[in-house]
């Protein structure tokens, strides 16, 4: 998501920085009621498939005749991973007709087909128009997925689903309670994501502090480089970077109440810190010139050309910007800058966690085939091809080895590997996707990171748009349990 900076008097500590009082502003923007939408409750549905036997081959008990429709969303991932997964399923299946798309457009695609009970039986919920995952739960649009979950593995029947995912892939899934609802494929690291080549060039480390981070932007600057850029039409890419660093600086249970929707919670010193801190590079010109108004392709491909030292990014970034990041780049990723030592968490802290996120709606026509499918992928063979396709990990706990890994994958084994148990990982984007694109994202820190808002205005906005969510009875609420 993108980046925010630290704006202070000279001779101003850090720490007393953190002390000051801050109040930050949104502007509302257009089309919030679509993505509420996109769940009503709609028309009585379609007649479901009649199950099939459960077998030691077969035991979610798919109709072995039935077809199957999956809608895959077209972005960093590509398709041809999901593609080469639907062959497997037509093997085990070949009397069952499979329907396979890919668009960008989730949200417009599908939200009619939601509210006429019709949805397809399997999709990537994912993109600038990705459907609102609370508003989905909440309404009883999806499909408790534990059967998938206590369903022997495609592999090796001794052991469950569950048994082979990463850790948190499951509680990632769950919003209240025991069921999951989402499954999340791909297993992404979030940071700030550079070339090493670039910083050898300037004979610098990546910063661990906020001083050194700015030093560094100053010497990049002179030499006509920019220190920073980041999806300015997408401004809800900055909290890839943001959000961990004010878990380090105040540690995670202010991220914690901050996705529990806690009064005032935007208005802790950290948070006030780490808004001055990003806004500073704004206020330094630090940030590559004409930013706020490039997407997510025309900002990293700056970036992959050298104009910018950093980016806010997921792990995607190296195979959605494969065609033009340079052989001799050294792309890697690194856990955000810090303020001083004196924070909460060490440097080194991340937010690492399941990306790409799966659903089976309620009223698909299939959904043990739905749920079939995840079972194909969620084994090694297709994890390992994902993987060496798409240069990210999956949610399956495995399937790296045989595989040289790229520069970026092996920088972000390598920054979780450092991370330990200082993994964060913020639950906003997945409980409140309109507050945290739409309000906090765009009409927040996309307009404190253009200059048209300063930290304070903006945690004063960002606060009340999150009191207003929290007050609004027509949403589920979610806490960390």
């Amino acid at each position: 998501m993108g980046s925010t900076a630290h704006h202070r008097a000279e001779g101003v500590g850090r720490r007393d920085l953190i002390k000051r009082s801050a109040a930050l502003g949104l502007v509302a923007t257009p089309g919030m009621g679509l993505l509420s939408a996109c769940a009503s409750s709609g028309g009585d549905g379609q007649e479901k498939a009649e199950q099939g036997k459960k077998t030691a081959k077969n035991p979610l008990g798919v109709n072995d005749t039935a077809g199957l429709e999956f809608v895959l969303f077209d972005g960093g991932f590509g398709k041809e991973y999901a593609e080469d997964a639907v062959k497997i399923y037509e093997h085990d299946f070949p009397k069952a007709k499979v329907k396979f798309a890919a668009t960008q457009k989730i949200q417009s695609t599908l939200q009619p087909r939601f509210n006429q009970g019709t949805p397809p039986d399997l999709i990537d919920n994912s993109g600038a128009e990705q459907m609102d995952m609370g508003v989905l739960v909440g309404k009883n649009q999806l499909t408790d997925l534990t059967a998938l979950l206590d369903a022997p593995s495609y592999d090796d029947p001794r052991k469950k689903v569950r048994d082979t995912l990463r850790p948190g892939i499951v509680e990632m899934g769950q919003f209240d309670g025991d069921p999951v609802w989402i499954l999340y494929y791909a297993y992404t690291v979030y940071g700030v994501w550079y070339s090493q080549k670039a910083l050898d060039s300037l004979d610098a480390a990546y910063p661990e502090t906020w001083d050194d981070m700015l030093a560094l932007c100053a010497k990049a600057k002179k030499k006509g480089i920019a220190g920073w850029t980041y999806a300015g039409k997408y401004p809800y890419y900055i909290p890839f970077s943001l959000y961990p660093m004010i878990g380090k600086v105040g540690g995670r249970e202010v991220l914690d109440a901050i996705d529990n929707l806690e009064p005032n919670a935007w208005k802790h010193p950290a948070v006030k810190a780490c808004f001055e801190a990003y806004y500073e590079l704004y206020k330094k010109g630090y940030i590559l010139q004409g930013t706020p108004g490039l997407d997510h392709i025309q900002s990293q491909t700056a970036w992959a050309k050298g104009k910018a030292l950093f980016l806010p990014n997921g792990s995607w970034v190296e195979n959605e910007s494969a065609n033009v990041i340079p052989s001799d780049f050294g792309l890697a990723v690194s856990a955000p800058s810090g303020l001083d030592s004196s924070d909460k968490l060490p440097f080194g802290t991340i937010w690492a966690s399941g990306g790409e996120p799966f659903i089976v709606p309620a009223k698909a026509k299939n959904a043990e085939g739905g749920m079939e499918q995840l079972r194909i992928m969620l084994s090694e063979a297709p994890s390992k091809n994902f993987t060496a396709k798409v240069k990210s990990l999956t949610a399956f706990n495995g399937g790296t080895s045989g595989i040289t890994l790229t520069p970026g994958l092996k920088s972000g084994v390598a920054a979780l590997e450092k991370a330990g148990s200082n993994v964060v990982n913020p639950r906003l984007q997945d409980w409140y996707v309109q507050l945290q694109k739409e309000k906090i994202g765009v009409s927040g820190l996309g307009e404190m990171m253009a200059g048209r808002l300063t930290p304070a205005e903006a945690i004063k906005k960002i606060q009340a748009f999150a009191d207003e969510a929290a007050k609004d009875s027509s949403i589920k609420h979610y806490k960390h349990q």
